[in-house]
């Protein structure tokens, strides 16, 4: 009987060595005579760990790692296949303490299925979301969305259940679905790990969406720099039509979704919806004034639903278990799960999933297992490039959207990026406005041209001496807030948000080149 290995063809793991690793495997055990089947999974999301190789058996995986394809004619010796001792092996996969305490809703099947394979997305539960959903009028399906407590997981956590209601409510006609894959935050991943991973869960995702709301087209719109995800996103829709679950007649329900993939333009400000939205259209990105909104008239001024990918990737298990069984993980008005990613100078990073309402400090030092060199840790960006610098006494914030606004932060996309004390934060500062002023997209001015001078004043103040420090400093915290007040979007509206961190929670950082000059 063949022994089942999984060697991932994650994205980050391929980086690592995977494919290699895959190929010596199936080589070696050609050699040997071994009847080994060979599985590409996605990750489990412990990137310190990749290239991860488990071996299934009667008890569940165990897991071997980090292998490098050099590794692989010792671990045979040691007789893996039989799940032998080994100085890479690390026992049973669900058993490492980094997976056995998270709580995993969105992400349940990556790095457990065959990505490619729709009779595995099956046998693992996936599609029964939408049979129920199939047995429900529209406003049913929304009304369950709306009492899940599912908010937008892509940065603004807009209630989604209230965009699908609005699209729904527009007049009948053609509705679209559109996904929002470009994921451009440093530190983030988790959407790409989907698509990956298990991409049918995301297929799955919005065609409930297209049922609830009337869509019978969907687009997903992807990072360029995500090939992997595109074939995987490519492979999975053509099974999903071969099966009926896409087309014309969509499981015989007489109701139609089609589904495309369509590459992104490669520009950070083409995340923002209304950008997007341009872009697919096959304009140039540029953000669009607002009203009307994109679910009122959004792709080619029909009504829209735009969500992320871990937002529509979160719908199947609602439709499947109920609004309650989501609802009842998280805390205060943020409910269900946040795929987290842990990111920078960290010992463990990769992916955690957990209900609302668990602290940065755990996040980072039970599952990121604290800096990797050693260091004392200095600030943590969350939200991606224009999240704010949380200093060391806020560590204790809750993953709650509502805490962290109350301190000044936001969750964004789930990025948790940790610096220790020899980061530079004027320069990290300086980092997030010179970004502005690049990816901005032009529109408007507090965005095109506050970013800009905003690089000016912060070079200023770093080359002048204590006097000149605190005028500029002055005109510094004043751009800043007409930005927030006056930018078309959040581009040039959150910019400002590490700025003003930088400078409340790291202000000696800000020293002039005269006064470093004079001590």
């Amino acid at each position: 009987m063949s022994i089942t290995v999984y060697v991932p063809l994650d994205a980050s793991a391929l980086s690592l060595g995977a494919e290699a690793v895959a190929k010596a495997i199936s080589a070696e055990a050609s050699r040997r005579g071994a009847d080994v089947r060979l599985v590409r999974n996605g990750s489990r999301g412990m990137y310190w760990l990749e290239p991860l190789v488990e071996v299934e058996t009667t008890a569940g995986r165990v897991a071997y790692g980090p292998v490098q394809a050099e590794d692989v004619p010792s671990l045979f010796n040691a007789g893996f296949l039989q799940t032998a001792q080994h100085p890479l092996a690390l026992g049973p996969t669900e058993s490492i303490p980094y997976l056995k305490r998270q709580q995993r809703l969105t992400f349940a099947r990556v790095g457990i299925v065959d990505p490619r394979s729709l009779d595995d997305y099956r046998a693992h539960g996936g599609y029964r979301g939408l049979a129920n959903a199939l047995r429900m009028s529209g406003i049913d399906i929304v009304q369950s969305v709306l009492d899940a407590g599912l908010r937008g997981r892509g940065g603004a956590a807009f209630p989604a259940g209230i965009k699908w209601k609005t699209c729904l409510d527009a007049p009948p006609g053609q509705k679209y679905i559109v996904c929002n894959a470009d994921e451009g935050d440093s530190g983030t991943f988790s959407d790409r790990m989907i698509m990956e991973g298990d991409p049918f869960v995301l297929i799955e995702g919005m065609t409930i969406a297209g049922l609830a709301v009337g869509a019978t087209r969907g687009y997903i719109y992807l990072r360029v720099e995500y090939p992997h995800a595109q074939r995987a996103l490519l492979a999975a829709i053509a099974a999903a039509e071969s099966a009926g679950y896409l087309g014309d007649n969509v499981c015989g329900s007489g109701k139609a979704f089609q589904l495309e993939v369509r590459m992104a333009a490669g520009a950070y400000i083409c995340g923002e919806e209304t950008s997007l939205l341009e872009s697919l259209e096959g304009k140039r990105g540029q953000v669009r004034f607002k009203p009307p909104l994109p679910a009122i008239q959004g792709l080619f001024g029909k009504p829209t639903v735009i969500n992320n990918v871990v937002t529509l990737a979160s719908v199947p298990i609602i439709l499947d278990r109920g609004a309650g069984f989501y609802r009842d993980y998280g805390s205060g008005k943020s409910r269900g799960t946040l795929p987290i990613q842990l990111a920078g100078n960290l010992k463990q990073t990769g992916l955690v999933e957990l209900a609302f309402g668990a602290t940065l400090r755990e996040l980072i030092e039970d599952f990121g297992g604290g800096t990797a060199s050693g260091r004392p840790l200095r600030a943590v960006q969350v939200g991606g490039p224009l999240g704010a610098y949380i200093p060391p006494s806020r560590l204790d914030t809750p993953i709650d959207y509502e805490a962290f606004a109350a301190i000044g932060g936001m969750l964004g996309h789930g990025g948790v990026v940790v610096f220790d004390d020899t980061v530079d934060m004027a320069a990290q500062a300086r980092y997030a406005m010179e970004f502005c002023a690049i990816e901005s997209c032009g529109k408007c001015t507090p965005c095109r041209i506050g970013s800009t001078r905003g690089v000016e004043v912060i070079d200023r103040m770093l080359a002048g001496n204590a006097i000149e420090r605190e005028r500029n400093e002055v005109l510094l915290r004043d751009l800043c807030q007409t930005m927030i007040d006056g930018s078309l979007c959040a581009l040039g509206g959150m910019a400002p948000f590490p700025v003003l961190s930088a400078l409340d929670h790291f202000h000696e950082d800000f020293a002039g080149a005269a006064d470093k000059a004079a001590h």
